[in-house]
């Protein structure tokens, strides 16, 4: 999922050239952060009918059709998300977001010259890190190993802990003869596949022992998740710490997280929220605010980031901020009495 949210963000920042029209019909903001809130939750059919019911108020909102093309995306709903994305393209002409998707549904349909069309000019988007992958997979299909090799080179160098990249490359290295380097690649596959098992064996007798041991017995089990190297580990190592109230052991494998995967969002929105439980504003505040700008439709985001600025005594940064978090979810009562709360105090202040 963290991988389709983060798409999604690229396509979204590759659009910003494009306004959002007004809503035509108030529930229309409800039914727009009911959707973000779903496809979080992978719930991604229930996501895209709030996306349809969102449309029919504001036919013309960019980026909600956008989200609801991505969203159709992630369900393999080929046909109808390019039906959406090409609405777009003819609307905003050839934006780099747009192109990588549409780019992928050519793979999908097997229309590798198209693909290669769409995808050879966005390999030096840094936003798009994937891109040298899935070109290396069309070039592949057509027969142009050396073309498909170069690209899933310089994928395995932009984001070397993907298995698939090690998985493609095994198999263009096993075309060409170069068998040493297949067998390097295919074992970078497997010690994926087996890190992966465990880290998933790992987690859950980490959440076992942090529900029922002691805390100091727990983290003799937790331990074993942690890889210095391998920013998922220490993640989940710290989201677990986090969603069973040890907060203070979240923080060092969170913070090790973020200097690994400095765009991760799963990283700082659970270092934001460890340091917010414990008190720890000041070095809430920078963690929240970097989660909120790697995803801005994260309601408790937001709504963290708001109540971290009011407790700092910064209430005027904290009321659009906590209008976000409102215009994504209005039927939340407690947003609803403390936007009301909060504009009362600044309109006090004055």
């Amino acid at each position: 999922m963290r991988a389709v949210l983060a798409a999604c963000v690229v396509l979204l920042l590759g659009t910003h050239g494009a306004t959002a029209q007004p809503t035509a019909r108030s529930d229309a903001a409800s039914h727009v952060g009911k959707a973000v809130r779903l496809m979080q939750d992978r719930l991604f059919s229930e996501a895209a009918a709030e996306f349809e019911q969102a449309l029919a108020g504001d036919p013309n909102n960019d980026v909600v059709r956008i989200q609801y093309a991505t969203c159709l995306f992630a369900q393999e709903r080929n046909d109808e998300a390019r039906k959406q994305f090409e609405i777009e393209r003819q609307k905003l002409g050839d934006r780099p977001g747009l192109n990588y998707y549409l780019g992928r549904l050519d793979l999908r349909a097997n229309d590798f010259t198209s693909a290669i069309r769409r995808l050879a000019p966005l390999e030096k988007d840094p936003a798009l890190s994937d891109v040298s992958l899935y070109l290396g997979v069309a070039y592949m299909s057509v027969g142009q190993q050396a073309r498909a090799l170069e690209c899933l080179e310089r994928a395995a160098r932009n984001n070397p802990r993907d298995p698939q990249v090690h998985y493609r490359l095994g198999r263009v290295y096993s075309m060409a003869g170069r068998a040493d380097d297949a067998d390097r690649e295919y074992k970078l596959y497997r010690d994926w596949q087996e890190s992966q098992r465990l880290a998933e064996q790992d987690g859950r007798e980490c959440k076992d022992a942090l529900r029922n041991q002691l805390i100091a017995q727990a983290r003799i089990v937790c331990q074993r998740i942690a890889d210095p190297n391998d920013p998922r580990r220490l993640i989940l190592l710290g989201q677990l710490y986090s969603e069973n109230g040890a907060f203070p052991d979240a923080i060092e494998p969170l913070r090790q997280a973020v200097k690994l995967e400095p765009e991760s969002f799963e990283a700082w929105n659970s270092l934001g929220l460890s340091l917010f439980w414990l008190k720890r504003y000041q070095e809430a505040l920078p963690a929240l605010r970097k989660a909120a700008d790697l995803n801005p439709q994260f309601f408790s985001t937001l709504t963290m980031l708001a109540s971290t600025l009011h407790a700092l005594g910064d209430d005027a940064a904290a009321l659009p901020v906590l209008e976000r978090a409102h215009h994504l979810n209005p039927d939340d009562p407690r947003v609803a009495s403390g936007l009301e709360q909060l504009r009362a105090t600044l309109k006090g202040k004055r």
